[in-house]
């Protein structure tokens, strides 16, 4: 096998600080999750972040982030030995418009070579 070089790293640490991924560790642990959890900044802000509007139908950052958890947790117990899981989740994103969005859940290592999650669209990974 050849050495090679690293040219550049880019480190879930710097990912965070940069906004890339969002920490949501202590939401995740409320959820029963023992990993340290990120998010993609796509799937974040275009999804669980409810759209201006949407408060009184009942949508909140807090209940759409427990609902990716459950469908995580609902989607890993059928898939148990897999790093990888993919699942839907629907979203409400105006008055009596829903969507249903594939969302990928990779457990890895971190940056110290910890088991973290991280959960985004396919295409972020």
């Amino acid at each position: 096998m050849d050495d090679f070089n690293v040219v550049y790293s880019y480190s879930r640490a710097q990912a965070i600080a940069d906004g890339v991924l969002v920490d949501v560790t202590e939401q995740a642990k409320q959820a029963g999750f023992k990993l340290p959890v990120a998010i993609g900044d796509h799937l974040f802000n275009g999804y669980i972040i409810p759209p201006d509007g949407l408060e009184g139908e009942g949508q909140s950052l807090e209940g759409r982030l427990n609902d990716v958890f459950e469908m995580l947790k609902a989607a890993a117990a059928c898939r148990w030995n897999e790093s990888r899981v993919m699942f839907d989740v629907i979203f409400v994103m105006a008055p009596r418009m829903i969507q249903k969005v594939l969302i990928l859940a990779v457990a890895g290592p971190g940056d110290n070579g910890e088991p973290v999650l991280t959960i985004c669209l396919p295409e972020d990974e």
